[in-house]
């Protein structure tokens, strides 16, 4: 299915994107903010890849992979999603924060 490949280098795109404002950022609750975001990334990129596969190869072994990785995947961007909302505000007040002493 073409919409899924297009949906797989979206969410990879978007997983080295974050990974790299991860590594430039200087704000430790930013970088974990940033480390969330791309867990979400990365976490769909899985899940849409073992979703694509059962179109691909319909086989047995091809269902078990690929709800081995529909699981690993939905599991990853559930536990980046709650990540992002907990560091979310701490993010917003380390901005505050940091823009009031200047730096």
């Amino acid at each position: 299915m073409p919409t899924l490949v297009i949906f797989i280098i979206f969410s990879f795109s978007f997983y080295v994107y974050y990974k790299i404002k991860y590594f430039r950022s200087r704000r430790p609750l930013e970088r974990r903010w940033l480390s969330a975001k791309s867990s979400i990334a990365l976490g769909l990129f899985v899940f849409l890849f073992g979703l694509n596969q059962f179109f691909l190869h319909p086989s047995t072994v091809t269902y078990i992979v690929g709800t081995v990785f529909l699981l690993i995947g939905a599991g990853s961007a559930w536990a980046g999603y709650r990540a992002y909302k907990y560091y979310l505000p701490l993010v917003i007040e380390e901005a505050k924060q940091t823009a009031k002493n200047g730096a």
